[in-house]
């Protein structure tokens, strides 16, 4: 997604964010379904049609269906596929690692999330990637308040992973603002310096989203034209959430509880 400097960043009002905690909730469900399905033998298409099922099921329309093209309801990335993986016959090994990324649409307001699941018993550095990647997701979330400025997030996303261990961060790819589009002003590094930046302020909304890797944070795009994947054939992890800034701190719209920071 390519950003402009003057694109402006979408405020909502305290009912809109209301419409996106709905869509929120929807995405929250469809990845508990799919996570629930997560085994063996499974393969990534069978995940897709439980995702599709439960939106479709909630009144909801699926964020990255026909997306620029994209053919289906989640991304579904595996070991060394970073994001964007497309669905497919490929059935799930022991010990993969899926990344599990879905969007929903209501009322024309979007939600969007992701998660790294185990398939079977996972190694144990595929599991600890997994636990830092989303260790630093919810630092970052927990700078998504308003008076902070925008490069905090990425700067304690950063910190996070690396105080654990010796990770690649990818540059790439980014989180985002998120509203009546997917992917909206501005764009959010998962890296960098604290105090630069957008000033956060009440209304905004942001998907927040890590992407790390074992080794290299280099990545390539597959000849399918979406499936990114890390140069050195390393296992990445992503996790992300969608997060409102309000009056009373961040609140996590994409969590089944109700999350408040």
């Amino acid at each position: 997604m390519v950003f402009r400097k003057k694109d402006n960043i979408q405020l909502k009002t305290p009912e809109q964010i209301a419409l996106m905690r709905k869509a929120g909730l929807v995405v929250a469900h469809a990845l508990q379904a799919v996570e629930n399905a997560v085994a063996v033998g499974v393969t990534t298409k069978e995940l897709d049609a439980i995702a599709h099922a439960v939106i479709r099921d909630a009144g909801a329309t699926p964020s990255f269906l026909g997306y620029h093209g994209y053919p289906a309801a989640i991304c579904s990335s595996i070991n060394e596929e970073v994001v964007h993986g497309i669905p497919s016959d490929r059935q799930l090994l022991e010990g993969d690692i899926i990344s599990i990324d879905c969007g929903a649409i209501v009322n024309g307001w979007h939600g969007d999330a992701a998660l790294s699941v185990m398939v079977g018993n996972a190694s144990a550095d595929v599991l600890k990637l997994s636990k830092v990647t989303e260790a630093s997701l919810w630092a970052g979330l927990g700078q998504a308040r308003a008076g902070n400025r925008l490069s905090d997030i990425g700067h304690a996303v950063e910190q996070c992973v690396r105080a654990r261990g010796d990770y690649g961060i990818l540059e790439d790819y980014v989180g985002h603002g998120i509203g009546t589009s997917m992917h909206m002003a501005p764009p959010i590094p998962n890296y960098g310096d604290p105090g630069r930046g957008p000033v956060l302020k009440v209304g905004m909304v942001l998907a927040i989203e890590p992407m790390v890797t074992m080794g290299s944070p280099e990545v390539q795009v597959l000849i399918d034209g979406w499936t990114v994947v890390t140069a050195d054939r390393s296992w990445a992890s992503h996790w992300e959430h969608t997060v409102a800034i309000t009056e009373d701190g961040p609140w996590v719209l994409t969590a089944l509880d109700e999350v408040r920071l």
